[in-house]
């Protein structure tokens, strides 16, 4: 079985990004010095699950930097050739969360980090996300992206750890009740 975990930033009104996009008030907020774990975190991870977003985003973002293998879910997307420079590297699908989860298990991908706002909404309505790592950045933003959208249910967490720090920084990994 193939669990999704989740990395992620928002402000302290819930959002990954503003309605552009722009996600500068994280970036602003970044401090090098600090360990807020992302190499714990993607230590045991097999694989790199993301929305056309999150991967949109990243290109804009300099040099490719991920050393696990990626799979964007894109209808869009699906229909294109992979760039040449990320040949071997990333690769496109246009299954929904579950069938893809369902054949990473087939091919014995066991952990994989999921990102990308609707991506990772999409896998909580399906039951596919084990646990999350969302560290609050201190800012109010007042619109964006959600993190979290409409739900058919409760899903229902347990708070696993909590730590903040000095840049003001507050970091909760839930982990998500079945």
């Amino acid at each position: 079985m193939t669990t999704g975990h989740v990395f992620i930033a928002t402000s302290l009104d819930g959002y990954i990004a503003r309605p552009d996009g722009d996600i500068g008030w994280l970036l602003e907020r970044d401090d090098p010095a600090e360990d807020h774990g992302y190499a714990d975190f993607i230590a045991d991870k097999d694989m790199i699950v993301m929305g056309r977003g999150s991967y949109e985003k990243v290109l804009t973002m300099g040099d490719w930097f991920y050393d696990r293998p990626v799979l964007v879910l894109s209808r869009q997307l699906a229909r294109q050739p992979v760039p040449a420079h990320l040949q071997g590297k990333v690769r496109f699908s246009d299954t929904t969360p579950a069938q893809a989860f369902a054949e990473l298990a087939a091919q014995g991908v066991r952990r994989v980090y999921v990102d990308g706002g609707q991506l990772i909404q999409s896998c909580l309505r399906d039951g596919l996300i084990a646990d999350m790592v969302v560290t609050t950045v201190p800012v109010l933003i007042g619109a964006g992206r959600p993190l979290f959208g409409a739900l058919p249910r409760d899903i229902g967490l347990a708070l696993e750890s909590s730590r903040h720090f000095p840049s003001g920084l507050v970091q909760s990994t839930w982990r998500v009740l079945r």
